[in-house]
């Protein structure tokens, strides 16, 4: 009997025989196409999945990341707290306060008087989300929204709590979040980069960005962020000089190949071949760049949505504009930083023009998505660092006041990519000092993302210097509860 099976298995036909060849091959060309390391014989850590590969289905496919650079205040936008209008100028009762430390801005101070939003709130959308009038397009999307009113984060001071967010860490030399979707996923497109920076300043007293917060830390440095500029050319040096043409470019860089090649044979340098598939990808750009970062092409129906500020360059609704085309050409991770909210004083006057800035591009950038089918896979975070004081800083007058940085609670909101929407989470006393039920941390924040995009945040790894490192270190819950 075992021998008639044997003969029959060695009697196989043409058809036969090209059949069981064709799904050899196509099994090795599907798992190329989900793999491209595949084949390319690296090693892998035994609990991390080849790059490429997610551990289970994602919700998203792409993030788009809204940075309101310097914190802005909740108390002006998404956490209404009538109490403090009827409180004005009386002390944060000690009760409240605890022993958290404050800052050097207001350590000093002899006292803390509260003070409640000159501006007034009204609710939005089905759940009643209560929305600043600074927002007034924001609050006609709340149904595509989910405001996170309990926020929290380690850092006190902008430099390290902004790190702290884009990296997961407040100390330096750490990838930043995009770097690491850039390490797990790669990019959509293979003429684009995985990950991109656009910076616009806005009205108000702004706080600096620095290249580390797009920095690929110990990951190699092709993924590190790539910033656009608001220049004619949006990325510097990607154009041929004078007196070269595409085809000589061609041949440069694949005699320069060559040469890094040898290098890496010799000493074995992973910045060598990182260097290498960098040239390709900006050769690559050339073609694919300058269609993209032209927006003048755009219906006016789509520039009228943004606002006249997304013909200027450089602005907050330029960059959402350019943000929505990256994504929708395959860019894994774009990334907006908006200087000016930080407002310890003259609150009133600066945060109106801030809001100004932001109000109708973000909600533009949502309602676009949306209406293109890409909302439900694209994800779309507005955040700043840490919150405000719910007390002023330095004078405090019946029309003016400062509020000083505050770590215990600030308001984000997020939408799209498989998250919950028309809901608002979490809740704060009725001072918006402390968080009272259903805290988020920014390494909570973090694994959500994570979640989000098909990684488990502990399973998405890179050894470096002995240990294994990871976006949320050794920290971070999934919040189920934000979950579509």
């Amino acid at each position: 009997m075992e021998k008639e099976i044997f003969e029959h298995h060695l009697n196989a036909n043409r058809r036969h025989f090209l059949g069981k060849m064709a799904l050899g091959f196509g099994g090795v060309a599907l798992g190329s196409l989900l793999m491209p390391d595949l084949l390319s014989g690296k090693e892998v850590a035994e609990d991390q999945l080849p790059l490429g590969l997610k551990h289970f289905a994602a919700k998203a496919k792409r993030i788009i990341l809204l940075v309101q650079n310097g914190a802005p205040s909740q108390l002006e936008s998404f956490d209404y707290k009538p109490k403090l209008n009827d409180m004005f100028g009386q002390d944060l009762p000690p009760s409240v306060r605890g022993d958290q430390k404050l800052t050097g801005m207001t350590a000093g101070q002899k006292s803390f008087p509260l003070v409640g939003s000159k501006f007034g709130f009204k609710q939005y959308g089905n759940s009643g989300t209560w929305v600043s009038d600074l927002f007034p397009n924001i609050a006609k999307i709340t149904d595509d929204i989910c405001v996170i009113k309990s926020m929290h984060t380690d850092a006190i001071n902008h430099d390290p709590a902004l790190t702290f967010m884009q990296t997961g860490a407040q100390v330096g030399n750490r990838p930043s979040i995009g770097s690491w979707f850039s390490y797990g996923l790669g990019s959509e497109n293979k003429n684009l980069p995985a990950y991109c920076v656009l910076l616009s300043k806005g009205k108000g007293n702004g706080q600096g960005v620095y290249s580390k917060l797009w920095s690929n830390g110990f990951l190699d440095s092709s993924h590190q962020g790539v910033q656009l500029s608001a220049s004619e050319d949006p990325i510097l040096y990607l154009n041929n000089p004078n007196g070269m043409d595409r085809k000589t470019r061609r041949t440069m860089l694949d005699n320069l190949a060559s040469l890094n090649q040898l290098g890496y044979d010799e000493f074995g340098d992973p910045e060598i071949p990182a260097k290498i598939k960098q040239y390709e990808m900006a050769f690559r750009m050339q073609t694919a760049v300058p269609e993209i970062t032209d927006v003048s092409k755009e219906p006016d129906h789509i520039k009228k949505m943004y606002g006249p500020d997304c013909m200027v360059p450089g602005t907050y609704a330029a960059n959402c504009l350019l943000a929505r085309k990256l994504s929708e050409s395959g860019v894994r991770f774009v990334q907006l930083y908006h200087q000016g909210w930080d407002q310890h004083s003259n609150l009133v006057g600066e945060m109106q023009g801030q809001a100004k800035d932001v109000d109708m591009a973000s909600a533009a950038l949502i309602t676009d998505l949306k209406q293109r089918g890409l909302l439900d896979e694209t994800l779309v975070i507005w955040s700043g660092e840490f919150g405000r004081t719910n007390y002023c800083q330095g004078k405090l007058t019946k029309d003016n006041y400062g509020r000083d940085h505050h770590p215990r609670c600030f308001s984000i909101f997020v939408a799209g990519g498989g998250v919950k929407a028309g809901i608002s989470y979490g809740k704060t006393d009725e001072l918006g000092y402390n968080i009272t039920e259903n805290p988020v941390h920014i390494h909570d924040l973090h694994a959500t993302i994570m979640h989000l995009m098909g990684l488990d945040h502990e399973k998405m790894t890179y050894k470096h210097l002995g240990r294994r490192f990871r976006l949320t270190d050794v920290h971070g819950n999934v919040v189920k509860d934000l979950l579509a």
